[in-house]
């Protein structure tokens, strides 16, 4: 069960969801945590077991010590990060389309962990990619910014490989503040621009719940492309919604979210979670 991934270190918490099944490609776990020598993993930071394994989740949470729970965590101004196994499921979901070179959405950012995640996926040595973060509360941006220097990615934020803006998330929609470290002036878009500089998106992440799926994420998927989004505003379903080749567009329920988080239960192809996601909105709710 998820609940029981809950580690000492970031190695440990990796792990963990590893051997419950939670995180079963190498690419995800090796991008949480550092490199590991002669444990049967790749050291390649192009998998998601690597992606998990070089990010420490302790940059990215107000409460150090509670790190490395496998629960949500309050990161402040009403928002939290996601437990682990969510992000891990989320990753393992979209994996296929997080390749070098790939444009990433996350909608939601948070503390900025996840983009983290996908930017170590979606850039190699030789290969750059570009994950883009929208969070509609400021102080996050700013803060996560922090966080993401902090875990050793400040290039990555410089050279625009990883941008996070805040804006409106319902609409993909950059609304202030430019990426790094704020020097630069802030991009004003209208309110239906989206955001084309960084589309279409191979994949998007969505960390909070739309009402019903939101046509403008969608039409920034890439042809091909993959959303990971959960929708519904009591019982939520978290859809997996492609956009293939020819633009046809089909949508997969993944697993139920319900209640208050407390970890994830598996039964065949149905995954019901206990962590309930916030309602997708702008800052003034």
């Amino acid at each position: 069960m998820a609940w029981y991934s809950t580690g000492k270190t970031n190695s440990d918490l990796i792990s963990n969801m590893s051997r419950n099944g939670i995180l079963k490609s190498d690419r995800v776990y090796e991008v949480s945590t550092a490199p590991r020598l002669c444990t049967g993993h790749p050291t390649n930071s192009s998998s998601a077991w690597q992606a998990m394994e070089k990010v420490d989740r302790a940059h990215y949470v107000v409460d150090k010590a509670d790190a490395y729970m496998d629960s949500p965590q309050y990161i402040g101004h009403g928002a939290t990060i996601s437990a682990p196994h969510m992000h891990a499921h989320a990753t393992e979901n979209l994996l296929e389309y997080l390749r070098p070179g790939a444009r990433v959405l996350d909608i939601g950012s948070g503390s900025g962990y996840l983009c983290s995640v996908f930017h170590r996926l979606v850039t190699s040595d030789d290969t750059k990619g570009r994950v883009v973060g929208i969070e509609h509360i400021p102080e996050l941006v700013e803060w996560s910014k922090e966080n993401v220097r902090r875990d050793g990615l400040g290039a990555a934020l410089d050279n625009g490989e990883i941008i996070l803006l805040a804006g409106d998330g319902r609409l993909g929609t950059c609304s202030c503040t430019a990426s790094g470290d704020g020097s630069r002036p802030a991009d004003i878009l209208g309110h239906d621009a989206g955001y084309p500089e960084g589309g279409p998106y191979d994949a998007i992440h969505v960390g909070a719940a739309a009402p019903t799926l939101p046509r403008p994420l969608v039409d920034q998927l890439a042809t091909p492309g993959r959303m990971f989004i959960p929708v519904g505003m009591g019982a939520q379903q978290v859809l997996q919604v492609d956009k293939h080749a020819d633009g046809s567009v089909t949508e997969k329920s993944l697993f139920g979210v319900m209640v208050r988080y407390l970890g994830l239960a598996c039964g065949g192809d149905v995954h019901l979670s206990f962590e309930q996601y916030v309602p997708l909105t702008d800052r003034e709710g």
